[in-house]
């Protein structure tokens, strides 16, 4: 009796494995083919990734599949169906103390509502983002946070504090180097150059 348990606990346990595995393998080809552009074939891998991940109650990688969903969409424009599934990503992150998924995706949901031309509620997202990236000592995700955030004050017409944290990111993205730190140096080099007359004034 006792061997037929530990069996049958092994087969349970391999078959657990194999269903992880392809769950992966899944979210992977997934990601091949959303870089090649070709989103929707890669909607479906994401899908039968996360219907595996749900059916072995693989709460990361439910998590992980819903974001990957939520980014695609976001590419094809379909924003609220981008922030739908951010959202419930989010939660299974909080639930299971991923704090680098949670910032990620909190991140995520920044930049949706700041193509949705709402800056403000981007700007909050951002803030909880840099917090995490802080507190777990994530420099990129810090950077990311700083430079979007910025992106988000400009659009909300603070360029002066959209100045202040494109600065920082910078600093972060060159001392880790960034190759994106270009795009930052750019950026602030046009913003200056505009705020540049209002500094001579108040000066």
């Amino acid at each position: 009796m006792r061997n037929s348990t530990q069996e049958n606990y092994r087969t349970t346990t391999r078959k657990e494995l194999f269903n992880a595995c392809e769950g992966a393998n899944l979210g992977n080809l997934g990601n091949v083919y959303k870089n090649s552009g070709e989103t929707r074939k890669a909607i479906e891998f994401y899908e039968q990734a996360l219907t595996i991940d749900r059916e072995i109650g693989d709460r990361q990688g439910e998590g992980n599949a819903l974001g990957n969903l939520g980014n695609v969409y976001e590419d094809l424009g379909e924003l609220r169906k981008a922030v739908d599934l951010y959202e419930q990503a989010l939660a299974i992150y909080r639930e299971i103390g991923d704090r680098h998924g949670e910032g990620s995706t909190l991140g995520r949901l920044g930049n949706a509502f700041l193509l949705l031309d709402d800056a403000s509620k981007a700007i909050k997202f951002y803030e909880q983002q840099l917090a995490i990236a802080r507190e777990i000592g994530d420099r990129q995700g810090e950077g990311n946070g700083l430079w979007n955030s910025a992106l988000a004050l400009n659009k909300f017409g603070e360029r002066t504090q959209a100045i202040v944290r494109a600065e920082a990111a910078l600093k972060i993205r060159e001392a880790i180097g960034d190759p994106k730190a270009e795009k930052v140096r750019a950026r602030l080099a046009e913003w200056r150059g505009q705020a540049e007359p209002f500094w001579i004034k108040v000066g």
